[in-house]
């Protein structure tokens, strides 16, 4: 598990500054929301669902308008600059991508096909063969697969996928949606293991996640969003030695071993709160 922590203002890659998000001029989803990355930080988000990770993840990479919502307070800077209206194109060339939940593969393309869609933006011939040989060393299977159709692969090969796909405009920061959704352990493990070699490649991750204890394994640090609130931060060792993290994400504590769905609602927000 790494313990160090980047700080040095300086370095941010990702800044989120008292963000306030409305859906149709009326629904308030997200309550000052303030979090950053640092350069060759992993930064785990947790929150269960509703939580309003999704729509951060929307204003960081620019699709909050596409969904009807707007930044009603606050700003998002990216390597420095603020990004509140840039579009997702612009951000993608500025070097942020992003692997959205769900995979959102193009099924009825080839393996090959969907890594080059990636480098759309790429226009260095070298630069886009040089991620792909770096994809391809990072997911072997991906190789031996390149002709095949997409919808075809399995679950844990589809994520894969997305991710090599991601790493095709080799991004400064890569913004990972609940990588380990539907897999079975053994696939969890890998692609926790993935993510933490593309981290040691020099790219900075913002890591979205349920599974808090594959997140803050190999975090830098943590923040778990609660009812559009930042209720928790701190380093990965912190938060897995907190013990409402303990009961509420990892299933350990006085409530027993359940998940965080069946937690009272209230209980969390009266104890996280105080």
């Amino acid at each position: 598990m790494k313990s160090r922590t980047l700080e040095n203002r300086e370095s941010l890659i990702l800044s989120v500054e008292n963000l306030e998000v409305v859906y149709n001029e009326v629904i308030l989803v997200l309550r000052g929301i303030s979090l950053n990355v640092s350069e060759g930080e992993i930064v785990a988000l947790l929150g269960a669902n509703g939580a309003g990770k999704t729509t951060l993840l929307r204003s960081i990479t620019g699709l909050l308008e596409i969904h009807r919502g707007r930044i009603t307070k606050g700003s998002v800077s990216f390597l420095g600059e603020k990004t509140n209206r840039y579009d997702p194109s612009k951000l993608v060339r500025a070097g942020l991508s992003q692997v959205m939940e769900g995979r959102r593969i193009f099924a009825e393309l080839t393996v090959e096909e969907n890594l080059r869609a990636g480098a759309y933006t790429v226009t260095s011939r070298q630069k886009i063969s040089e991620a792909h040989d770096r994809v391809v060393s990072l997911f072997p299977i991906l190789a031996s697969r390149s002709r095949s159709t997409a919808g075809y692969l399995s679950g844990g090969e589809q994520q894969m996928l997305a991710i090599g796909r991601a790493l095709m405009t080799s991004p400064k920061l890569l913004v990972l949606d609940e990588p380990s959704l539907g897999l079975a352990p053994l696939l969890v493990q890998q692609i926790r293991d993935i993510i933490e070699t593309v981290n040691q490649q020099g790219t900075s991750v913002l890591l979205v996640e349920q599974n808090a204890k594959m997140a803050l394994s190999i975090a830098n640090r943590g923040y778990v969003l609660e009812n559009g609130r930042i209720v928790r931060e701190g380093s990965s060792n912190e938060l897995l030695q907190d013990d409402d993290i303990k009961e509420f994400y990892l299933g350990v504590g006085e409530a027993g071993r359940r998940s965080f769905r069946d937690v009272k609602t209230y209980r969390r927000r009266k104890r996280w709160s105080a």
